[in-house]
C-alpha cells in the first residue's frame, strides 16, 4: 500500500527551480533618497525606542523594502544600529518606523 502511494506523490525534476523562479519574480527597486524632514522625523522616533519595545519598520534591503515587526532586542547609537530579533538594520536604511510607544511631532 506504501509503494502505491508514493506513485501518486508530487515529483520535481529540477530541484530548487520553483525557488529560482520565485527569486527571479522579486521586483527591483531603487532606494529612496529620504528628505531633510523626513530623516529628523526619523531621528526623533529613533530616539523613543528603548530595548525590549515592540515596533514595525520599513526597510531597505538588497532591492526591495522589507516591513518587519518584532521586538527591539539591541538599539546601539554609535554603531547606528536597530536590531529586532535576529535583524540588524542600519539607520540609513530605515524608511518608515512605528509602534505603541513612539509619538510622532
Amino acid at each position: 500500500m506504501d509503494n502505491r502511494a508514493k506513485q501518486f506523490m508530487p515529483f520535481a525534476a529540477l530541484k530548487g527551480y520553483e525557488e529560482a523562479l520565485r527569486a527571479k519574480e522579486k521586483i527591483v527597486v531603487e532606494k529612496i533618497e529620504l528628505s531633510e524632514e523626513k530623516k529628523a522625523e526619523l531621528d526623533y522616533k529613533l530616539h523613543q525606542v528603548k530595548k525590549n519595545d515592540i515596533i514595525t519598520v520599513v526597510y531597505f534591503c538588497k532591492d526591495e523594502y522589507i516591513k518587519l515587526e518584532g521586538m527591539v532586542s539591541r538599539l546601539d547609537t554609535d554603531a547606528r544600529m536597530l536590531k529586532v530579533v535576529n535583524t540588524k538594520i542600519p539607520f540609513e536604511d530605515i524608511y518608515e518606523l512605528s509602534g505603541e510607544k513612539i509619538i510622532v511631532e
